[in-house]
């Protein structure tokens, strides 16, 4: 059992604290998926994670960049862009991702007060076909840093002037 809490703790060791504080409260060890991408995401390398359904591949995908972003936000603050773009082949699974999302970001934003670190506000965004006028406009204005979104709408975000 020592040895799984090792393993568990090496795995997380690259993390900023109040990530590690927030999943170690949320979560008993990683999952395999998370054990395996972790390290080489944070290590700058393309990674597929394929696993079954309920294995953390969300989390698995997504910890280690809101880790990047709180690190960064700690240290000099977020710049008001786009740093995460997350294509999801349906929609329903886009709305899933970002309310998969929710939890961690209020839970590490938790972690950042009670530890007495600088809050960092990682702002989100769903951006589908059905996203309404009102957020399209708000995007453009205060940019998330986390885009989940279709390929259909990427391509009109990244083909539209404005």
């Amino acid at each position: 059992m020592s040895s799984k809490l090792n393993a568990a703790a090496a795995v997380l060791a690259g993390f900023h604290p109040a990530v590690r504080a927030w999943f170690s409260g949320a979560f008993s060890a990683p999952t395999s998926a998370q054990a395996q991408g972790w390290p080489a995401i944070q290590a700058g390398r393309h990674v597929l994670v394929a696993a079954p359904t309920g294995s953390g591949k969300t989390l698995a995908a997504f910890l280690a960049a809101i880790d990047a972003l709180v690190q960064e936000g700690v240290e000099h603050g977020l710049p008001g862009e786009t740093r995460i773009v997350y294509v999801s082949p349906l929609k329903a699974l886009s709305n899933d991702i970002q309310r998969n999302l929710e939890a961690p970001l209020a839970g590490i934003r938790e972690a950042l007060a009670t530890s007495g670190y600088p809050d960092v506000n990682i702002r989100t965004l769903v951006r589908t076909g059905d996203t309404s006028q009102r957020d399209r406009v708000a995007m453009r204005k205060v940019a998330p840093h986390i885009v989940v979104t279709t390929p259909e709408s990427l391509y009109i975000l990244l083909t539209s002037k404005s």
